[in-house]
């Protein structure tokens, strides 16, 4: 499939002095903007939603990711829920200008060329943050060498360290030959984490890495910044020994293992990351001390996720919050100020987005839904641990929960890795247990290719948030957090972001923890049948419920307030020490003075 795009910024960049970005970003995948297939899930929504934040704070930040010229996926699903995948193929020549700056990097022995492309992320002030995208589809290079950037998550381990390599160690290179030299490097997973590698190189200025020292090793700890994402074992890249000295070369394979940076006779990306990082952090609080149980040698802080509150309200929603509390574009504290809306206004506006998500259905599906009856939501990145079948654990509960309801709607998505085959199994699962209910009550669609744009109408459209995973595998997810915006409670497991949003019966309900799925699936249907249903059917106690959502969890859990976190806890915490030290004087004075 081949993806048309227009692009968002003209075809020469406007100047900016890389020389002041004291903060690179580095992350494997980005969602910049809906026309670049340049993302697949949670961790480049966040690295977008990020980016954008700093843009509207005037952090300053430059970003280093891959072009992906074909993208992730596009996901086709046939009538018994059988997933096939197609290329999303784009073009950056005709999309985007260019760096103006390419590259050497030495891998697997040999030269090869990297150049850049460059997006502009713009704040609501016009601070840029510039991304820059490395290309290998380098004339010139090795014919196999200019596919590597080509597919996110593509590939075998070999050419995900081949990517991972170019991520890291030629961000490193090309940041510098821009004149960029940041403070701070913060790894938005372990994929980045050969930048470290970058980084000695670069202060080693032509020194043999054998000759590194442990103070070498220390001076690059203390610029680089570690956010670790996931509990699971298969989100922390390992390759083998052979293949670190195919791609890296010797001299770079025996620094990292000689400075201790294999794990189980691997290497591992995390441990790499680990071990030439200050500041290491989990994404929510209970994830923080999951990690730090993992690795037990490192001390894991937590900064809680957040989302870009601008990106993912609804339209009606701007419009409102413009017109009653204008100024939450930039400080999203005024959140909290929708205690002055009244709940009739907000659930009118809520219902707009409804239609919008019911109209989108229509189209795809041609299935007409009713906007009166109940509709739960449960879109993800599709992962056995993420349990997109619990629900239809007991599908005779289910349906006369339905039932005596007058009718529920559930809206299914998520993509499944093409490698995943227990994840498309769980697709399958979903159609045919919706196949195999024998309800006229009970609407259950699967829709097709879930990405930015049907996820914005999805949290911004459905009555409830549905989240099942298996603790303690959820580390934050973010998809409840944008659905909260929109005035949408979750019905979710205690886990994740849920322990610090979940205000019972206020923001949405708990899912209790209990040792069985057959009890946890019970306690879901009784939460929904006995909670959730009477409450939806008090108009005016629902639209409490919408407004309590963005009041308490839209005011919290945001990336202008994630991204705050991050500047004063990791990035710079000396400065920030000093300013609270200044602060205080500066109190003594007044008091002082005013006694």
């Amino acid at each position: 499939m081949s993806f048309s795009t227009s692009s968002p910024h003209p075809i020469s960049a406007p100047a900016i002095d890389l020389a002041e970005r004291k903060i690179a970003y580095f992350s494997m995948e980005i969602a910049l903007s809906k026309s670049l297939p340049t993302y697949s899930g949670g961790l480049g929504m966040l690295a977008g939603d990020t980016l954008r934040s700093a843009a509207d704070t005037g952090a300053p930040m430059v970003v280093i990711s891959l072009v992906h010229r074909r993208g992730y996926f596009q996901q086709h699903l046939d009538a018994a829920g059988q997933q096939t995948e197609s290329d999303v193929v784009w073009f950056p020549e005709t999309t985007l200008p260019s760096a103006g700056q390419e590259i050497v990097l030495i891998m697997q022995n040999r030269e090869v060329k990297v150049r850049a492309w460059r997006f502009d992320v713009v704040g609501v002030t016009g601070h840029i943050i510039p991304v820059f995208l490395l290309d290998t589809d380098v004339e010139g290079n090795d014919l196999w060498d200019r596919r590597l950037t080509d597919h996110l998550y593509g590939g075998d381990t070999y050419y995900r360290l081949c990517q991972e390599t170019i991520l890291g160690l030629g961000g490193v290179q090309l940041l510098h030959a821009l004149g960029c030299q940041p403070e701070v490097c913060h790894m938005n997973e372990g994929h980045a984490a050969l930048l470290t590698i970058g980084l000695l190189e670069e202060r080693l200025n032509g020194v043999p890495l054998r000759d590194a020292t442990e103070a070498d090793a220390e001076a690059i700890r203390q610029q680089c910044v570690f956010t670790t994402h996931t509990p699971v074992p298969a989100g922390h890249d390992k390759f083998g020994l052979d293949q670190m000295f195919a791609v890296l070369g010797h001299e770079r394979a025996s620094a990292i293992e000689r400075f201790g940076c294999l794990h189980d006779g691997l290497m591992n990306m995390t441990y790499l990351a680990l071990r030439f990082s200050r500041y290491v952090n989990g994404v929510a609080m209970q994830h923080g001390k999951v990690s730090q149980h993992m690795f037990p040698g490192y001390k894991v802080h937590a900064i809680t996720n957040g989302v870009h509150a601008a990106t993912w309200l609804s339209q009606p929603f701007q419009q409102l919050l413009d017109k009653e509390v204008p100024e939450w574009r930039h400080d999203n504290q005024y959140f909290r100020s929708v205690y002055g809306i009244a709940p009739s206004a907000i659930d009118a506006t809520h219902a707009i987005g409804k239609q919008r998500l019911f109209a989108t259905v229509k189209q795809r599906t041609g299935v007409e839904l009713d906007p009166n009856v109940l509709t739960l939501g449960f879109a993800r990145r599709v992962a056995t641990y993420k349990r997109a079948s619990l629900l239809f654990h007991s599908p005779e509960r289910l349906a006369e929960i339905a039932e005596k309801l007058g009718g529920l709607q559930i809206l299914y998505a998520g993509k499944a890795h093409p490698a995943d085959n227990a994840g498309k199994g769980l697709i399958r699962d979903v159609f045919s247990a919706a196949a195999r209910i024998n309800s006229s009550k009970l609407r259950i669609l699967y829709l097709e290719n879930y990405d930015w744009d049907l996820g914005e109408q999805l949290t911004g459209g459905v009555d409830v948030w549905l989240n099942t995973p298996l603790r303690p595998y959820e580390a934050s997810g973010t998809s409840g957090m944008k659905a909260a915006l929109n005035g949408v409670p979750s019905l979710s497991v205690l886990d994740g972001w849920w322990i610090e949003g979940c205000a019972e019966s206020i923001t949405g309900w708990a899912i209790p923890d209990c040792d069985d799925e057959a009890t946890e699936a019970n306690l879901l249907y009784d939460k929904l049948e006995n909670s959730i249903a009477p409450l939806y059917a008090n108009k005016t106690g629902w639209a409490e419920v919408r407004r309590h959502c963005i009041a308490i969890n839209g005011t919290f859990f945001n990336t202008h307030r994630m991204l705050g976190q991050y500047v004063s806890n990791a990035y710079f915490p000396q400065s920030a020490s000093v300013a609270a030290t200044d602060q205080v004087v500066e109190d003594e004075v007044r008091e002082t003075v005013f006694a």
